[in-house]
This record gives C-alpha cells, sequence and structure tokens, in this order.
C-alpha cells in the first residue's frame, strides 16, 4: 500500500524563548496542494551573535525575505530558488548594514539554518552561525558543513545546498551554535532520539537556560513518520430480505387491473399516431391547392423626377456653404479675441536672421583673412567668440536650422577649445583582449616596479601585467594562488605600488607583495603582515604608499578608513617583512574621507574627494585649490574622480580625470595653476570609459605618455596635440579653425 511522510515539528514557544533572543524561526506547510507538490514544506530559522533589537529587526528581515523569494521565484528547481532567496536576502540586508550596525567590530554575522521538505526529498542549507544535523538511526551527521566566517551580509555569497533522501524515522534539528556550545551535540542527540521532536526542543531550551544561556537561542526540529495514504473500510454485506416478497414490483391487488390499464394506453398511443399522419397529410393537400392559385406580379421599378434630385442637390449644397461660413466665422472670432499675432512673432524670422549676421561677423573679426586673435588677442578672441556663441543660441531659438549653425557653432568651439589650451590627442590601443576570451571588467591600472602596466580583472577575479613594448599580457595572480610562504590569495580588491613591490589587497584584508624576477612577468608573491588589518572590513576605500628609504626598498603604507574618518599611516618594519605596529593617524583631525575616490602621494598627499582635488602637508589641509579651466561657456565644472603625476617630490603636475566631460586636466603642483587640458581628437569617446591611468614622462623633453584602460583593454595617447582627421568636403571654406602652434605645451 502506497503510503507518504509526515513531519512532527518540534519549536519552543514563542513565550518561553529568552528576552534577548534576536533569533526568527519561520516554519511553512502550504495548505494548498499544488504549491506543496512543487516547492515543499519550509523550515527555516535565522540567527544573529548580536543580543539587541535591531538584530532582532534583522533576522525577521531576512526570514521573510528568504520565504517570499522562495516561494514566489518559479523558474528552477528547489536548489536554485533556494540559492536565489538566500543571495537575494543577503543583497537586501547588505543595503541596510549601517541601520542594523551589521559588519562592525562588535556585531557579529547573521546565520541561516534552512531546510525544505518535498515527498522524500530533503534540501539543507546553512549560511553564518547556524548547524544542522540529521539523526538517522540513532547516528548524529552534520549537514552541510558549517562555514561561520561568511555570515550575512557578504559581499561574494555562494550559499552550498545539500540534497538528500528522508525516511520514517529521521530527524533534522536547525539549531544556533550558541546552544550546542552550551548543551553539547550529544545531549541533542539523546533528546531527540529517546522524546518528540516537541518534548526534545523544549527539553535542551531548559538546559540551555539552565547553563546560564543568553542571547541567541533560535532551534527547530522534526521527524519523518509514516502516515498510510488510504484507509482500510469494512467488508461490504449483502442485504438479504426479511420477507419473501420484499424487493418485488407493486400489483394491484384488483384481478385484471393490469392488463386493461396495459390495453388502454395501447389504444391512447395508437390514436395520437392516426392523429398525427392525418393532420401531415391535410397539410400536404392545402399546400398543393395554394401552388394552384394565381400570383401577383412583380412590382415596376420607381424613377426619381429630374426636378426632384435638383432639389435635393440644391439643399447639400446649402449646407456645405453654411459648414464652410461658420467655420471661417468661428476662425476670425478666435483671431480678434487673441489680438492677432504681436511683433516678436512678426519679427521672429528677422530676429533671427540678424543674430546669425552679427554671429557670422564676430567669427570674422577672429579668424578673417590673414587674422587670428586667438593667438594675436586671446582676450578679445574670448570677447568676440563668448558673444558670438551666445548669438548663435538665440538664432537657433528663433528657428534658424541647426545645418546652418552647426559648421559655425563648430568653428566658435575650435577657437575657444585654442584659448582653453585643450591638447587633442590620438588615441592608441596597447592591449584588447580578444573576443574569444571571457569578457573582462577592468577595475584598476598602476604602473608597476618595472614600469609595466599592471591591471585587474573584476570577471576572473586575476591581476595581470601588460608589456607596453611587446603588447604581451602575463598571468601575475588570481583568486586562489598560492603564496612562496603560505596562504591563498582571495578576490583582489585594490593594486597599488611600493618601491620594487606590486601590491595586492584581497577581499579579507590580507595584503600580497609581489616582486618581479625578470623582465618576462614572472615573480615572487609574499604574504606581508599588517598589523590590525583584520578590523578594515568594508570600510577601506583604497590604499598608498609612500616610499621612505629607496635602497632598502622601505616604504609607508596609508590606508583610507571611513569608518574612523582618517587616513591610516602605517611604518614598516627594518628587514622589510611588513608592518608590526598598530596604524596611527595620518591628518591632525577626522575629517569626511567617505568620498574619497583616488589618492596620490609624493611628499604631499592629493585626493580626489567629492570631486575636487585636495591637499594635504603633513596631516593638515592647506589652501592649494586647482584653478578652473575657465571654459564653462563649452562645458560644465571639473568633477575629478582619478589622479596621477609623472613627477616626483612637489614639483610638475597633477593629472585629474574629469569624468563627466571626459578629459584630463593638467594642473601646476605648486600653485594650483591650470596648465592645459587633453581630449581626444575627431570626438573620440574612449576616455569617457576610463577606470585608472598613469602617466610616464618623456625622455629628453620629450612629450609624456598617457595610459589608461576601458572595461576591456589598455590604451595609450602622447600628451601633444594629434594631426586633425582629414576634413570631410564642404563648400564652407570656413567649416573649421586653422590649427596653431601655440594650441598646446609641453609637459
Amino acid at each position: 500500500m502506497a503510503v507518504r511522510l509526515q513531519m512532527k515539528l518540534g519549536v519552543v514557544a514563542e513565550q518561553d524563548r529568552l528576552d534577548d533572543s534576536p533569533d526568527t524561526i519561520v516554519v511553512v506547510e502550504p495548505s494548498v496542494g499544488s504549491v506543496a507538490r512543487s516547492k515543499g514544506h519550509l523550515y527555516l530559522l535565522v540567527t544573529s551573535q548580536q543580543a539587541d533589537s535591531r538584530a532582532l529587526e534583522s533576522t525577521r528581515l531576512v526570514a521573510e525575505t528568504v520565504r517570499n523569494e522562495y516561494y514566489y521565484d518559479e523558474s528552477g528547481g528547489i536548489r536554485v530558488c533556494l540559492e536565489r532567496a538566500i543571495r537575494q536576502a543577503n543583497k537586501k540586508i547588505g543595503h541596510q548594514r549601517d541601520r542594523f550596525n551589521l559588519g562592525h567590530e562588535d556585531s557579529g554575522p547573521i546565520g541561516i539554518g534552512v531546510a525544505v521538505v518535498r515527498g522524500n526529498e530533503l534540501y539543507v542549507a546553512t549560511v553564518g552561525p547556524a548547524e544542522a544535523y540529521l539523526i538517522r538511526q540513532a547516528r548524529l551527521s552534520t549537514l552541510p558543513d558549517p562555514h561561520r566566517e561568511r555570515g550575512l551580509p557578504a559581499n561574494a555569497l555562494e550559499p552550498d545546498v545539500w540534497r538528500g533522501e528522508i525516511s520514517v524515522g529521521d530527524s533534522l534539528v536547525l539549531v544556533s551554535p550558541n546552544i550546542t556550545a552550551r548543551v553539547g551535540t550529544d545531549d541533542l542527540k539523546d533528546a531527540m532520539v529517546t522524546l518528540h521532536p516537541q518534548s526534545a526542543m523544549e527539553h535542551l531550551h531548559h538546559r540551555f537556560v539552565a547553563a546560564d544561556g543568553s542571547g541567541s537561542d533560535g532551534a527547530i526540529a522534526f521527524e519523518a513518520t509514516e502516515v498510510a495514504a488510504t484507509q482500510k473500510q469494512r467488508a461490504l454485506v449483502p442485504v438479504r430480505p426479511a420477507e419473501p416478497l420484499a424487493g418485488a414490483p407493486d400489483r394491484s391487488p384488483i384481478p385484471l387491473a393490469e392488463p386493461v390499464a396495459g390495453g388502454v394506453a395501447a389504444v391512447q398511443a395508437g390514436a395520437t399516431a392516426a392523429k398525427n399522419a392525418a393532420g401531415g397529410a391535410f397539410d400536404r393537400a392545402v399546400h398543393r391547392v395554394q401552388d394552384l392559385l394565381p400570383h401577383r406580379k412583380a412590382g415596376h421599378r420607381r424613377v426619381t423626377p429630374l426636378s426632384a434630385r435638383r432639389e435635393t442637390q440644391r439643399r447639400a449644397a446649402v449646407a456645405i456653404l453654411a459648414f464652410v461660413v461658420v467655420a471661417v466665422g468661428l476662425g476670425l472670432a478666435v483671431y480678434v479675441a487673441g489680438g492677432g499675432p504681436g511683433p516678436g512673432a512678426l519679427s521672429s524670422a528677422q530676429a533671427g536672421q540678424r543674430a546669425l549676421d552679427e554671429a557670422r561677423a564676430d567669427i570674422n573679426k577672429v579668424f578673417g583673412p590673414g587674422v587670428d586673435l586667438v593667438a594675436d588677442d586671446p582676450p578679445q578672441a574670448l570677447q568676440l567668440l563668448t558673444d558670438a556663441q551666445d548669438k548663435l543660441g538665440r538664432a537657433e531659438s528663433a528657428g534658424v536650422s541647426a545645418g546652418t549653425i552647426r559648421p559655425l557653432r563648430d568653428q566658435v568651439a575650435a577657437g575657444l577649445d585654442r584659448l582653453f589650451r585643450v591638447v587633442e590627442i590620438a588615441d592608441r590601443i596597447v592591449y584588447r583582449f580578444k573576443a574569444s576570451e571571457p569578457a573582462r571588467n577592468l577595475t584598476a591600472l598602476v604602473r608597476g616596479p618595472d614600469g609595466q602596466a599592471y591591471v585587474m580583472d573584476r570577471t576572473s577575479k586575476a591581476v595581470y601585467r601588460i608589456d607596453v613594448r611587446t603588447r604581451k599580457q602575463t598571468l601575475v595572480l588570481r583568486s586562489g594562488t598560492r603564496g612562496a610562504t603560505g596562504g591563498v590569495v582571495a578576490t583582489p580588491k585594490f593594486l597599488g605600488v611600493g618601491g620594487p613591490d606590486l601590491l595586492v589587497v584581497d577581499s579579507k584584508n590580507v595584503l600580497w607583495r609581489w616582486r618581479p624576477a625578470n623582465s618576462t612577468g614572472r615573480g615572487t608573491l609574499v604574504r606581508v603582515n599588517v598589523q590590525g588589518s583584520a578590523s578594515w572590513g568594508n570600510h577601506v576605500t583604497g590604499i598608498g604608499t609612500f616610499l621612505k628609504n629607496r635602497s632598502a626598498g622601505l616604504y609607508n603604507l596609508y590606508v583610507i578608513d571611513k569608518s574612523r574618518q582618517q587616513i591610516l599611516a602605517y611604518s614598516p618594519s627594518g628587514d622589510g617583512g611588513g608592518y608590526p605596529i598598530e596604524a596611527s593617524p595620518w591628518l591632525d583631525a577626522e575629517r569626511p574621507v567617505d568620498k574619497i575616490t583616488s589618492l596620490y602621494i609624493d611628499g604631499d598627499l592629493y585626493v580626489a574627494n567629492d570631486g575636487a582635488i585636495q591637499r594635504y602637508r603633513g596631516g593638515n589641509g592647506d589652501s592649494w585649490q586647482p584653478k578652473l579651466p575657465g571654459d564653462d561657456v563649452l562645458r560644465p565644472a571639473p568633477h575629478y574622480t582619478l589622479l596621477a603625476s609623472s613627477s616626483e617630490w612637489r614639483q610638475g603636475r597633477i593629472y585629474g580625470f574629469d569624468q563627466p566631460n571626459g578629459r584630463i586636466i593638467a594642473v601646476s603642483k605648486v600653485d594650483g595653476a591650470y596648465i592645459e587640458q587633453y581630449r581626444l581628437v575627431g570626438g573620440n569617446k574612449a576616455l569617457e570609459g576610463l577606470r585608472g591611468f598613469f602617466v610616464v614622462p618623456g625622455a629628453d623633453n620629450k612629450p609624456a605618455t598617457l595610459f589608461w584602460i576601458s572595461p576591456d583593454g589598455l590604451h595609450s595617447a602622447t600628451l601633444v596635440a594629434a594631426p586633425p582627421p582629414a576634413p570631410a568636403a564642404s563648400s564652407s571654406p570656413r567649416a573649421s579653425a586653422p590649427a596653431s602652434p601655440k594650441a598646446s605645451r609641453k609637459p
């Protein structure tokens, strides 16, 4: 006989739980058959090591998210839906980590223990501080192996879902590690083997309270029992009549009554049939007689007289004429009520043409035959070109066609770019990953100790070396690479350069030092101990170094910590083996550093903070500020996100990437004076996808070279004006301004 499984549930009542317990328990046993057959029964435990009201609210949020996402998702199997639900809960709680005080030193991760039973299938998953035990034939097994260090919230979470079968007599317990630490797994197994799950959970909770347990006390258990699919009924017994005539048809007590009644019924039926037959024959005879009678002929066609048709046409013409008169009258009434067109509307075309002529006159004064005011009289050229820009805008508002305005506006923009020292550089692709390889997502770029480019790829979780001369890439390290002195690299998070070393900080806040051994891309990977790095968490947003002793290869390490609103400074040990001393605050006081996106150190410390460049000396901010390019008539004010320099010791230039305008701006380190800006020639948009860059100084007074990365490749450009692209055929001799030898300066 077919059987099915029923789960005996055991859980501590809510009123018996500890007051400071932050755990949340959810049990869902669907009453709808289709849901139970497709999704099964859900048993969920969410734990937290932090005992307060915010922890309880966070566990409830995680539990509700897992339950709702699991039963809402119909696009996959149970295992896939469980993994998606846990990842969605991790994402939601990660967005609110500050609200629930998660990820700090005094708070622990959130744990999830979840089990799903569908028929005789069992699915179990644990994440963080939560444990699951399967009891089968009085033997205790852990399902799956717990990883308490990877609780919620986590940057990268891959939950492990165990699948197996559950049989009659098997029991499963989802319990907080806080209980097993106090009570022990032996008492847990004995209670589940000898008691009903409900009694076992109450017994374990009493033991936990008696052992002075506090905080997390969540536990839930169930046992599989057998239930018959059908029930046996009593056998059917035939009923035997108590009287001899029981069940026989009833008969009249009058003799011959039944035969007489039957004969009468037969006579009535025969009479009815004869009547119907006679009526049908009579109807057919009547119809035949009617067919023989004479018929009336069809009526003649009526012809409308000509006078009537003319009268109809006259009335239609009168109606149309009346409609036209009414429409014209209404239009005149609206026109009179509106007062007619104003003087501005009548002269709009004339005003647009006048503004266009004045703009042309201003442009001719700047770029007339044999005249170049941009080179000879920049203030006058700036005034005339700005006025022309304004008049072209008025002409466009007045309705002058864009085709007429565009060449004049391009000529004005070219002149203003020369005034504002815009250098148009040519893009060269140094290396681009092959289309046959997996898609890349390059996020960081540094110039290595050997002068080559090192890029970090978020997709493959690796760091690559790109030789800018041979244009070949070499894998330096990736997640899972083992160091020469032990340890395994996690996902790379930050890149830096310190003296002879390439520095990598991974997702576990471990600092790795890679030192090149030769010019082919080979090197040695060593883990560097940094005192207190385990407390960085997710609050570190960038690193930097400053060479302290060039001959010994010693360098200070600087870390941006937004939780402390500080830049932490680490001093190296004498042998260069690590940073054994606790970090000291480098800034003179706490300052807002959570919006710092780039850091550069050369004796002074430069940061790109919320779009502005700031300089600090000895931990103190000073009055140094970069000057604006002054080209606000063409584009918005710069918003800096990344910094670089090709010189050291407070000299030369600092380069900033202006992301909204897709350009590189160079300012003086000495006084912040604006020097020039760089954009790609021909309207190339490659700079708009810049993720990181560095500048290499030119040898023998040659121009410097800019290297930057887009999401999938490495680019370079010499910081000198590139020849303009070949112009398209045009009927206007003034479609573009002539190039000037003063359009750029050597860096």
